[in-house]
């Protein structure tokens, strides 16, 4: 049988521990439903619903599902389309590129052939979601090198709302404060107080696609003092007011 040059699959997935992927085509992972995070060439992502990651073929990656999630993928030829500009890329998607993805949605890996009209319309698709993923979303974090930083992020994730200070959190890596801030400025390009920072806001977002909470318990679940300081927060990384961002899930907009 020929190899299609694209087809389109419908996917559930998850709950699920990190585990690493690597796939024999250009995956578009287009999320309908739920969460995920993926990681590549040191670089942590935060995929909310209504979201897209583009994935290069014969790349290895690691994804962890949190909740289960419904995504709609589609997967290219690599002799279809170029190789994206990036192994991984999360990034916003538009209202014509999910139409696009809806509408290749008829055409499964089960076909014998695709039309020139359904490659015509799959070659747009590409054309627009690669455009797409050369400005990717800013909820990533850089992925630490070391144990210790990887312990630092860890622990200052997992307390949200009542971190450690900087110096508890230099002690249990036996650590001074100033030696600890240098790695962290060499490892993620960011001093604590940033990393903390943005932890919160991609937490922010996770807890806003997964539950129903308010807005304002979701704030002080965090660690914010008032709803003032964490829209100001959230927007200077999401450019949205957390109420907006959530309507954005809603993928039949």
């Amino acid at each position: 049988m020929t190899e299609l040059p694209a087809y389109s699959v419908a996917q559930c997935f998850g709950p699920a521990p990190k585990q690493q992927f690597k796939f024999d085509r250009h995956y578009l992972l287009y999320s309908v439903s739920g969460g995920l995070r993926l990681e590549a060439e040191g670089t942590i992502w935060s995929q909310p619903p209504a979201r897209a990651a583009l994935i290069t073929a014969d790349k290895p990656i690691e994804i962890s599902l949190p909740v289960k999630i419904e995504c709609r993928s589609v997967l290219f030829a690599k002799a279809f389309v170029p190789a994206p500009p990036n192994v991984l890329s999360v990034f916003e998607m538009t209202p014509l590129a999910r139409e696009l993805v809806l509408e290749c949605a008829q055409w499964s890996e089960t076909e014998d052939t695709l039309s020139s009209y359904a490659q015509g319309l799959f070659g747009t698709l590409a054309s627009v979601i690669w455009k797409l993923s050369e400005t990717p979303s800013r909820l990533s974090m850089p992925a630490p090198r070391s144990a210790a930083v990887k312990r630092v992020l860890d622990l200052t994730e997992q307390s949200l709302t009542n971190p450690p200070t900087f110096e508890e959190l230099a002690a249990l890596v036996a650590m001074s404060p100033r030696t600890l801030a240098r790695k962290l400025s060499d490892e993620l390009g960011m001093t604590w107080r940033q990393c903390l920072q943005k932890l919160r806001v991609i937490s922010a977002v996770e807890a806003l696609s997964q539950t129903d909470l308010p807005v304002t318990e979701i704030a002080f679940a965090q660690g914010y003092q008032s709803l003032s300081a964490f829209n100001a927060a959230f927007r200077e990384l999401t450019g949205k007011t957390p109420s907006s961002y959530r309507a954005s899930f809603n993928t039949s907009q």
